[in-house]
């Protein structure tokens, strides 16, 4: 028997949570199909996702699929949680993307497509909800090919569209033989001299679904049941097993955290390769000691069970790592993507409500920071305020229902602001030298800031012999400047700039009397950290900031005689559109739009185009703010920019 690590994804309401249920109950893991809508169903355990109907959290439940051991793993459909997606596909082997016959291909569909060929997850697609009034068979196919895929391999015909009576008889026919051929010149000249064979055509499917060159499609309804079985032998076939040397060197990933019971965390872990067992001493993240495992439970057969130990290709829910945090690699690191879909790029401050504790609320925002790391809380010491990072306005809904479910605790929020970042306009270059320039700290530190190309982030580099000094000095250094790009002269995090140093120096413990010393003063890595925020700032200054903020690419599809509505409220928005094609009574409208307006050309568009609008929109790329003055956000450090202020704060030598 060999495993399979199987997630299945879809936008919000195309049916995939109804699916995992019928999957099920079809192997036996339930007696009795969920309802998303009655909120009953196996995955959707926290009360919020039973409420609304959603899933929020990704969940893992175990089945037998004859020789083939399944964790089926199911994850929000709504672009808000993204980012709970994000980690899920690290830890996959196969996908299976739930499209809906009535409303075919939509926005969410396209960005987890795109991600899934990227990251090049076999990915079998299962068009749902053919037994609903409207259900298409040729116009999905077609949807699919336009906007997802041109390898796709409809496995199968349809009957009875839009009736409980629908069906979905298997046999991919031609459609196989067109797709595979184009990829196999061999196989096409087997055709030619007819003797390809039906079991040749189907290992070749097999052979390039499992490569991720072809994505098999099927129809059915997770509610009748009809094209589920067709579905299900597809994975067994189709979806290759997970891999890892159990003998091997220990590998993990951990995809998900959450507390139990008595507040301990509960890690989530896939094993990429060898063997954990209890009471194993296992290193993860940086800088941190090795971690004990006190517990171990393995998903199989409808539920998780306590055992010794956990093998490569499995998932496990792991106790005993109070430092752990999601994205940590347990043993040896594997080479990974660091984001799969764009940062968050909004923020809210979260506002207590009355007689809420703010240290209870501090608490609770940290832990459900753990839980999704791209929350980002953020502290202001000074205005003792408490912001969050968010995708999206529902996203804001859930945080303040898992506030009041799970702590007790009442909230609101101030108005949504853009997450902007600032970048060097220019280079600039300061140094500050010890026993000069009013420098009360035994250091030396140069720095000089230069831009670097958008997404390259902040770079770290010496001009100076690694060893003209500790490491220990360096590595201060470095950190120091990381941590004080979080905050740039406006307030935002600096990012895709390279900051070089130029200069250093310390006071070693042997040589202080001929500098004018006293004996016992020697530098550390406090001097380090406490001069470089100044050097930096002062580099900065010389270079200049911009300030950019958020920008969405956007699709719009109307009716063609809406477009005059249209136009200028994306022009009253700041949209700008930069390609239009009608296409009969319709249009489809492409640009940019400021990501803090998106929420809002949400809103107005059904009732700008009859209701018949689809917008979809993601992520592009940062705009310099080049009129007016540039937004600013409120600093939670000790403020750099002023260097009176700074030293009061961070040391009392202010002399010099």
């Amino acid at each position: 028997m060999h495993l399979l690590n199987l997630g299945i994804l879809a936008h919000v309401d195309a049916g995939k949570t109804s699916l995992t249920e019928r999957l099920l109950h079809s192997v036996g893991v339930i007696d009795e199909i969920g309802s998303v809508d009655a909120g009953s169903t196996q995955t959707d355990t926290l009360a919020l996702e039973r409420r609304r109907g959603i899933t929020i959290k990704s969940a893992v439940v175990s089945f037998a699929l004859d020789d083939v051991t399944v964790n089926l793993i199911d994850t929000p459909g709504h672009p808000d949680f993204i980012a709970e997606v994000e980690r899920v596909l690290g830890v996959l082997d196969g996908a299976v993307l739930v499209v809906s016959a009535v409303e075919g291909v939509q926005a969410q569909t396209r960005v987890l497509m795109r991600t899934l060929q990227r990251l090049r997850i076999p990915t079998l697609v299962f068009v749902n909800k053919i037994d609903r009034r409207g259900a298409r068979y040729e116009g999905v196919l077609r949807q699919i090919a336009e906007r997802l895929t041109a390898a796709v391999v409809p496995m199968g015909t349809t009957t009875g569209l839009g009736t409980r009576d629908a069906r979905f008889t298997a046999g991919p026919g031609s459609a196989a033989l067109d797709v595979l051929a184009g990829q196999d010149d061999d196989l096409l000249a087997a055709y030619v001299d007819g003797t390809l064979s039906a079991a040749r055509l189907r290992a070749a499917l097999g052979d390039r679904t499992r490569q991720a060159l072809v994505h098999p499609v099927y129809f059915g309804s997770a509610v009748t049941g009809a094209g589920v079985a067709e579905l299900m032998a597809g994975i067994e076939e189709l979806l290759p097993a997970a891999g890892g040397d159990p003998d091997g060197p220990v590998s993990g990933t951990v995809f998900k955290v959450e507390r139990g019971p008595a507040g301990e965390k509960i890690a989530y872990v896939r094993m990429f390769s060898g063997t954990l067992r209890t009471r194993d001493r296992i290193p993860f993240a940086d800088a941190r000691e090795d971690g004990r495992i006190t517990a171990i439970s393995v998903f199989d057969h409808g539920t998780d069970l306590r055992r010794d130990a956990v093998r490569a290709g499995r998932i496990a829910k792991l106790w005993g790592l109070a430092d752990i945090r999601i994205g940590d690699a347990l043993g040896e690191p594997r080479k990974a993507d660091d984001h799969f879909f764009a940062p968050p790029t909004l923020e809210t401050v979260v506002v207590p409500g009355p007689g809420t504790d703010r240290r209870a609320l501090h608490l609770a925002l940290t832990q459900l920071a753990e839980q999704d790391p791209l929350i980002d809380l953020r502290y202001d010491e000074i205005r003792r305020e408490m912001s969050v990072s968010l995708y999206g306005e529902v996203q804001k809904e859930v945080i303040q229902a898992t506030l009041a479910d799970d702590f007790g605790l009442a909230v609101g929020f101030r108005t949504t602001t853009p997450l902007c970042v600032e970048r060097p306009a220019g280079t600039g270059a300061a140094a500050e030298f010890m026993k000069e320039d009013a420098n009360p700290f035994l250091a030396t530190v140069g720095l000089r800031v230069e831009p670097a190309p958008a997404g390259s982030r902040v770079g770290f580099r010496l001009e100076v012999e690694l060893g003209s000094m500790p490491y220990a000095f360096f590595k201060a250094v470095e950190d120091t400047v990381r941590d004080t790009l979080e905050q740039g002269p406006h307030g935002w995090q600096v990012a895709d700039c390279v900051v070089t140093m130029t200069h250093c120096g310390y006071a070693p413990r042997q040589s202080h009397a001929h500098q004018g010393f006293d004996k016992s003063m020697s530098s550390t890595g406090a001097d380090f950290r406490g001069l470089t925020p100044l050097v930096l700032f002062e580099a900065l200054r010389r270079a200049g900031t911009t300030v950019y903020e958020p920008m969405h690419h956007f699709r719009v599809e109307a009716p063609a005689d809406t477009l005059g509505a249209l136009l200028p409220v994306l022009a009253a928005l700041r949209a700008v559109p930069r390609a239009t094609e009608t296409q009969g009574g319709g249009c489809v409208l492409e640009g940019v739009v400021p990501a803090d307006r998106v929420h809002e050309l949400e809103q107005r568009l059904p009732g700008l185009t009859r209701g018949e609008g689809e917008l979809e929109s993601v992520f592009d790329h940062y705009a310099p703010i080049v009129r007016g003055t540039p937004p600013s956000r409120p600093r939670t450090d000790h403020n750099p920019l002023s260097r009176k202020e700074y030293l009061l704060n961070v040391t009392r030598r202010v002399g010099g």
